[in-house]
This record gives structure tokens, sequence and C-alpha cells, in this order.
């Protein structure tokens, strides 16, 4: 178990890189799996899965930042601008996270992915919902639901603000880049909330909903797989970046809704 954790962690580190969604979605399903299979297949499991990955992604979301930052591919002032309205979402999904049973909030990652990876491949490179970023009373909506959303999911804001940012005139390396920066908003005020949330039939080492050993084993790899996953990223066709995010997510997502469902 120890061995695929570190598989996982590697391969989670990758996928940040090249997608900038910090590797959640990799995490929540695995960690989901790994937990069952061991016998821990509690109300509250999911609540374990999402707060460990968010605590994971508070390091790979920095390895991430700092590769695309290298490249000149992180808008600063965006960052700077949600930071508050996505950070404060996050919280609020916390609160909520906690308050609903693993099956929920397992249809909740399934019919989420599906709706994102739908996006990411039929949506059309011409589609444009504006030349900038949103402002005012959209931007106080829009960025707490990134928030919210990513912590019911377990995951970066990449699932969220690549669309966002694409849709609103940012080029698609910019917005991989930049959302790798909306995974550490996201994850580390969450992580602290997670921590103060009491799971019984918890794993055995959780701090609260933080479950520690997979946090460590799973955290070490990204390290050194994020800058080739950025890397890739930057040497790839845009379109093709497109449909390999779009595919991912779309597997990922089917297959929690199926576990949901029963199936």
């Amino acid at each position: 178990m120890a061995g695929l954790l570190l598989v996982i962690g590697a391969f989670a580190g990758l996928v940040a890189g090249l997608l900038g969604v910090g590797g959640g979605i990799v995490l929540v399903p695995a960690f989901f799996y790994a937990f069952t299979a061991l016998g821990y297949g509690s109300e509250q499991l999911m609540q374990v899965c999402l707060a460990t990955s968010l605590a994971t992604i508070i390091t790979t979301s920095i390895r991430s930042m700092q590769s695309h930052h290298a490249k000149g591919a992180v808008d600063w002032s965006i960052l700077r601008g949600w930071a508050l309205f996505i950070g404060g979402g996050a919280v609020l999904g916390v609160l909520v996270a906690a308050s609903l049973r693993s099956v929920v909030l397992q249809g909740i990652f399934g019919v989420v992915g599906v709706f994102i990876g739908l996006y990411f491949g039929f949506g059309r490179k011409d589609w444009q919902l504006g030349s900038a970023m949103p402002k005012g009373i959209k931007k106080l909506v829009i960025g707490p639901m990134i928030g919210l959303l990513s912590v019911l999911m377990g995951i970066g804001g990449g699932s969220f603000g690549v669309p966002l940012m694409t849709l609103h005139g940012v080029a698609i390396h910019r917005a991989v880049g930049t959302a790798s920066g909306f995974g550490l908003i996201i994850a580390l005020p969450s992580v602290l909330a997670f921590m103060l949330v009491p799971v019984e039939s918890a794993p055995p080492y959780s701090i609260g909903a933080v479950n520690l050993p997979a946090f460590a084993l799973a955290v070490a790899m990204p390290f050194l797989t994020a800058p080739l996953g950025a890397r890739m990223a930057h040497a790839m066709d845009p379109k093709l970046l497109r449909r390999i995010f779009a595919v991912f997510i779309m597997v990922m997502a089917l297959n929690m809704l199926r576990k949901a469902l029963g199936f």
C-alpha cells in the first residue's frame, strides 16, 4: 500500500504540473479506494479523502506554481485579486462537506467532474464570455463558488479556474500556470479547518479529517514530478492539452459517480 501511494503521488504531481489541477482529481478517488480496501469505509470517509487530498495540494501547488512562474506563466494580478473570494469559499466548503455523507460527496464529485470534462472536450477555443476577468458582483459570486466546489471535490482550483480564465481571454498555458496558484489559496485555509472536524472511525493517525500517513506518502513524489508536468505542458499543443484534461477528468468523475450509485 505504501508503494501504491508513492506511485499515486508521483502521478498526481505530474498531473498538477501538466494541467494545473493540483493532483486532487487523482488523489480523492485513489485515497477512497485505498482506505476502503483497508476497512475504513465509514459514512465520513470522503471527508478524510477530501481533506488529505487538499493537504497534499498545499505542497504540490507551491512546486507547480514555482515551475510555471519560472516560465512567466503565472498572472499574479489575478491571484491577488481573487485570493480573498476563493479562500472564503473554501472555508465555507469545509462547513458544507462536514455535514454531508460520503455517498453525497461522491455524487458531487462525479456530477461536477463530468460537466468540467464535457466543457474541455467539446468547448470551442473561440468561446468567450469577455475580454477581461469578471469584476464586481460576478467576481463576488464566482470566486467563493470556485473555492466551495473545489473543496467539495478535494481538488485545486484548476478545474474551475482554467475554464474561467480561458473564457475571459487568458491563454491556456497562462491559465494553467495561474490556476496552480488557486490550489494553494483553496487548500491552505480548508486544511486548517478540516483539522478541526471530528471524524468517527477515521483511519489511524488522523488529525481531524486529515490522515497523516497518506499525506506523507503521497506528498513526496510530486516535488519531483510536478516540474516535469510543467515542462510537458509548455511543450504541448494547447488543443491537445485541453483534450487530455477532458478525458482524464471524465474518467475519474464517471468512476466516482458509478461508485456513488452503487454499481
